[in-house]
């Protein structure tokens, strides 16, 4: 997908705000016709106080989703993990163990991703999580587009019926676009069922 000029400026800005050089990869023209699908697992859902636990991603390119161009990371949470997160993700402090530190994690992300457009699932509040790690990192949050395959979902049911009311929940958006399911709330499967997701929508919805 091509930048805008409104994208340009953004990236101009940020470039004068980007406190280490060895990142502005993050700033270049995207490469045409890839993508990287992410999910995040957190220790709750208060952007403040919880932190990321773990990190799946997964690079598409063209139609192809590159599971062998994956990046799955666990990450060292301070504290305990709430026992309410522990049940929905099953991600125990055991667990994590031989898991790294933030900062470790997050390097190794946005090298992973590079100035490609990331597609999510409910995007918005893992883009916030990552971000309240790299900003004082090195100055800028993500740049990237991103894509979230609820508001692709949401466009294709209301071309087929007019009608708001659209039930977005994972699991419905998976039955409805006939995505085979493996168990969610773990990053790399989830991120991996994302990108069948958008792939899927990119088709039905004849996107370029």
């Amino acid at each position: 997908m091509r930048f805008n000029i409104w994208q340009v400026l953004l990236n101009r800005w940020y470039k004068k705000q980007l406190k280490k050089s060895e990142y502005d990869f993050l700033l270049a023209p995207p490469p045409a016709n890839e993508w990287v699908s992410l999910d995040c697992e957190t220790t709750g859902l208060n952007r403040e106080k919880d932190q990321i636990i773990a990190i799946g991603a997964i690079k598409i390119i063209g139609n192809q989703i590159l599971t062998s161009e994956k990046l799955q990371l666990f990450i060292k949470p301070q504290g305990q993990i709430h026992f309410n997160s522990i049940k929905i993700h099953h991600i125990r402090h055991k667990d994590l163990s031989s898991a790294i530190d933030p900062i470790n994690a997050i390097d190794q992300l946005v090298r992973f991703i590079g100035s490609r457009p990331l597609v999510g699932y409910y995007l918005e509040f893992d883009v916030a999580m990552i971000n309240k790690l790299l900003i004082p990192m090195i100055g800028i949050p993500l740049p990237q587009q991103k894509i979230d395959v609820s508001g692709l979902f949401y466009d294709y049911k209301f071309k087929q019926h007019t009608d708001s009311n659209v039930d977005l929940h994972f699991n419905y958006i998976l039955k409805e676009l006939e995505i085979p399911s493996w168990p969610n709330h773990d990053a790399i499967n989830d991120a991996l069922m994302t990108a069948l997701m958008f792939l899927k929508l990119r088709k039905l919805l004849k996107l370029k």
